[in-house]
């Protein structure tokens, strides 16, 4: 048999499957083996994300509990729209607070009373003198002078904590009671008699 030349001049191979199979057949064993170990880190690989997307899964549904089976979009825009409703809440609050505070400046927060017997032929100390006073010190004194024939009432005003018109003993200390009584609602020293 006579083996055709190639423009080479070189004979040409028998069978050109053959050189490939000769090629191959080392290095299918080592191939192999690489192939079935990338396979193995792959179905690991691929457990371990399984097992991370369902504990993903139970968090996702833990947050979403309660929601009536809406969306975490949903159940978040509920919650945005509470917390601008809380804001817009506060803000009226604290409008209202403010308001309130500047009325409580006006109002009586301070007071002395002060109770004494100014005629003898009435028994008990009947008659008193009281002072009321805002934050600024400004208000008023009431004086009731009750004897036998009658009680008579006195009104005097004041203005940072100094009265316009004069006092008596009984009306300056009820002032004096008045001025040094706390703002913080407790008990003060001119509070009682």
């Amino acid at each position: 048999m006579q083996v055709p030349l190639l423009d080479s001049g070189r004979p040409a191979p028998e069978d050109p499957l053959d050189d490939l199979n000769a090629l191959v057949a080392p290095v299918v064993g080592p191939v192999l083996a690489l192939l079935t170990v990338v396979c193995i880190v792959l179905v690991v690989a691929l457990l371990v994300l399984a097992r991370r997307v369902s504990r993903l899964d139970q968090r996702l549904a833990g947050i979403t509990r309660g929601g009536d089976g809406r969306s975490l979009e949903g159940i978040l825009d509920a919650h945005l729209d509470k917390v601008y409703s809380v804001a817009r809440d506060v803000d009226e609050l604290t409008a209202r607070a403010a308001g309130l505070e500047a009325a409580q400046r006006r109002s009586f927060q301070r007071s002395g009373l002060v109770r004494f017997n100014p005629f003898e032929d009435t028994g008990g100390n009947q008659s008193f003198a009281l002072a009321l006073l805002d934050a600024q010190g400004d208000g008023i004194v009431l004086s009731s002078l009750h004897s036998r024939a009658g009680t008579r009432v006195y009104g005097k005003t004041v203005t940072n904590g100094r009265s316009e018109s004069a006092l008596s003993t009984e009306e300056a200390e009820a002032l004096r009671l008045a001025i040094g009584t706390s703002t913080g609602g407790g008990p003060g020293p001119g509070r009682g008699a």
